[in-house]
């Protein structure tokens, strides 16, 4: 169709050049009326060739000008035209459905993205690079309590260092905190992620409200945590009252007794009471030591020679059981902002688990250190008998122990401790093997 206006372009020229140049010859043979006449001729062709073109540039710019304004309304004539012009005007038609379609999938999809922001109980909030607002669903304007959220400066009014905080949230960012609106007092989770849309820079930034789940743990936390304690607690003073009953009652009695019988009896049951109170000690200094851990003291250190020195610390014990350890260590240093002596607590902690759980011969314990994109994992492994089923819900619960002289701390302190490092120590078994897996993220967690 493009070509058959070229062709005809084409067409016009040469006839335009023989027009002018039959006028040209005329003028010299001095025939001037077939000179005028061939001059009206190529004034004819020249006319002709500026209307085609005119009028094929005037339809395309008709074409984008609608397109561009959103106008799909119009429709080019397809009959009472020549073929060629027909098929220009045909193939313009088709462009404007196709694009008209493609428009109105457009809007479909705004408007079901529409419908999934306004459902969700996520707030989500997307920002221009002026951190001016560039759209909100409704739950952002519950959680913050702003009837209008135009640009993040109005978030000064809930709390002053909002707005900075919502300007530098990166996407490997994850931030807390605590607002208070007419009805509550909640903490809400943020996240952000940034995309370029249309040649803009955006950031999107979700608020989630995690208050009731946290109140929903820590609740069940402290259920966990007293009931330990009390059964702890109840096991050691249920024998003392049972004692000292016994003795009340043999004291108190009218009839003669026997002296040596009783005063044997007397020791014996304060012997009892003497070591059970002593247990009772011993599990408030347990209490004492886990709620006393002070605030780690950071300093550049190397993972591989933590995990090294613990090796040597623990290789008497290891040489005993004959309980071979595997080093998987890579050769660049792992170095990161660590209290190496807590760390160094956490980790003789693992081992000395690891080495309980092991009989028999074929017994072995695996340390993997292994970097990550957001983090620095060490793996504490053993291929003894597994964790039991009921007891995993409880391992890092304060106090709860299967072993008849533990304390029940030392999971639950080494997790505290990790804690305070901003990284975390989790439990999960691979291919046969028990891992307990320190996480040190790199920007915190």
């Amino acid at each position: 169709m493009f070509k058959s206006i070229e062709y005809k372009l084409y067409l016009y020229t040469i006839l335009l050049i023989a027009a002018v140049v039959i006028s040209t010859w005329f003028a010299i043979q001095a025939q001037y009326v077939y000179m005028v006449l061939a001059a009206l001729l190529a004034f004819f062709l020249l006319h002709n060739m500026r209307r085609s073109y005119n009028q094929f540039n005037k339809n395309i710019i008709f074409l984008l000008n609608a397109l561009d304004n959103g106008d799909y309304s119009f429709n080019f004539a397809e009959t009472k035209l020549s073929r060629r012009e027909k098929e220009l005007n045909q193939m313009m038609n088709r462009i404007k459905e196709i694009l008209s379609r493609a428009r109105k999938e457009v809007i479909e999809n705004e408007k079901f993205l529409s419908v999934i922001m306004e459902s969700v109980s996520t707030g989500i909030v997307i920002l221009n690079e002026e951190s001016a607002v560039v759209q909100i669903n409704r739950t952002v304007n519950r959680l913050l309590g702003l009837p209008v959220f135009t640009h993040v400066n109005q978030l000064a009014n809930i709390d002053r260092s909002l707005p900075d905080l919502f300007r530098n949230l990166e996407p490997s960012d994850t931030k807390t905190i605590q607002i208070a609106n007419e009805r509550e007092e909640m903490q809400l989770s943020l996240r952000a992620s940034r995309i370029i849309l249309q040649g803009r820079r955006l950031k999107i930034i979700t608020l989630n409200n995690i208050g009731s789940e946290l109140d929903y743990k820590e609740m069940d936390s402290w259920i966990r945590l007293i009931r330990v304690m009390t059964h702890e607690i109840m096991n050691s003073i249920a024998p003392v009252t049972s004692l000292t009953d016994t003795l009340l009652s043999a004291f108190r009695k009218d009839e003669p007794y026997e002296q040596d019988s009783l005063m044997q009896n007397t020791i014996e049951a304060l012997q009892t009471i003497n070591s059970t109170a002593k247990g009772l000690i011993g599990f408030v200094n347990s209490y004492r030591r886990f709620t006393g851990i002070p605030k780690p003291e950071l300093n550049p250190v190397s993972l591989q020679s933590v995990v090294e020195r613990a090796i040597v610390l623990e290789a008497v014990v290891l040489e005993e059981k004959s309980i071979p350890v595997t080093l998987h260590l890579p050769a660049q240093p792992a170095v990161r902002q660590l209290d190496e002596s807590q760390i160094m607590q956490v980790l003789l902690n693992l081992l000395k688990n690891a080495v309980e759980a092991l009989s028999g011969e074929e017994g072995r314990i695996r340390i993997e250190l292994t970097e990550e994109k957001e983090k620095t994992c060490l793996d504490v492994c053993n291929n003894g008998r597994p964790i039991a089923e009921e007891v995993l819900p409880n391992i890092f619960v304060p106090f709860f122990t299967t072993k008849p002289s533990g304390t029940g701390i030392g999971l639950s302190v080494s997790r505290y401790i990790m804690r305070l490092h901003g990284g975390t120590l989790t439990h999960f078994t691979k291919d046969g093997w028990t891992v307990f897996r320190m996480a040190f993220y790199h920007s915190g967690k």
